[in-house]
């Protein structure tokens, strides 16, 4: 019966995981789709989303067992294997945002080499490349794949396509999609457009900045809220008149419900205190 109960819980909450992470219209495509999108957010483009689920199924099994040698008692390992499961997930999280913010101080670098590499007489293709050399550190590698790509194929506009899935941020998305109506249609306020949209960027990061620092500690104590009672829980596991408390029916019930209010509020929180992202419209 306290199997049957956890059982249940642990497919609830994975119900409620899944309505809550992955979108209603992601259902018609590949799971693996999501999966692949995050890793690109997260800079992981080069882990196969199959190696990605091995992993979180991984560091299930490695919870189950810790949690087993410390408490001796399933149900606790039911608990933190599903905790398990999911620490792959929120470390993408957690470095797609880092990254996210990383790329958004770097955009208006990034401009203002492409603005005085045209203005020096470069082609759109050559601007690019060069950034390979000149550009932020954290940008070079995916320049010069970008510059391989281009003199692998000699179409600019496929070798762009590939830049831009590789970046997979909004603010590349606009530059690349300038970039790539002067090719095609030509134009003579490329400069121009590039220098108001490098004051733009510089606005956009100076505010997130700004609110980011307001709001970091929110999402600071969403963490700690949502931790703090668990490791409790595996403390008082070591002792027998905790777990066998918890063996019970009644116990079964309120982990359970401790889970699912732990998760809800950690959501709510967590919407509370990051700041909008801009969706990829010109992808």
């Amino acid at each position: 019966m306290v199997v049957f109960f956890a059982l249940m819980g642990g497919l609830g909450i994975a119900l409620m995981v899944d309505w809550l992470l992955f979108a209603p219209w992601a259902k018609s495509r590949n799971r693996s789709s999501a999966i692949k999108n995050a890793l690109l957010h997260a800079g992981m483009g080069n882990l196969a989303p199959s190696k990605f689920i091995v992993i979180c199924v991984v560091c299930g099994i490695t919870f189950t067992l810790i949690t087993l040698a410390l408490t001796a008692s399933w149900l606790f390992a039911l608990v933190f294997c599903i905790f398990g499961s999911f620490a792959p997930w929120v470390y993408l999280r957690h470095q797609a945002a880092k990254r996210q913010a990383a790329l958004q101080e770097q955009w208006p670098e990034v401009v203002d080499h492409l603005r005085s590499a045209i203005r020096a007489g470069l082609s759109l293709p050559e601007a690019l490349s060069q950034l390979a050399m000149v550009g932020p550190q954290i940008l070079r590698p995916l320049f010069r794949d970008f510059a391989l790509d281009y003199r692998a194929t000699a179409n600019f506009a496929v070798a762009l396509d590939q830049l831009g899935e590789r970046l997979a941020d909004p603010v590349a998305d606009k530059i690349l999609t300038t970039l790539r109506i002067t090719r095609e249609v030509g134009g003579t306020d490329l400069g121009h457009t590039l220098t108001t949209l490098s004051a733009f960027l510089r606005d956009d990061v100076r505010t997130r900045g700004e609110l980011a620092a307001r709001q970091s500690w929110i999402v600071s104590a969403a963490r700690l809220a949502v931790a703090a009672p668990w490791i409790l829980l595996l403390v008082l596991g070591t002792q027998e008149a905790a777990k066998d408390a918890y063996m019970t029916v009644g116990g079964v019930i309120v982990l359970s419900l401790g889970m699912l209010v732990s998760f809800i509020c950690y959501r709510i929180m967590l919407r509370l205190g990051t700041l909008p992202v801009e969706e990829r419209v010109l992808a």
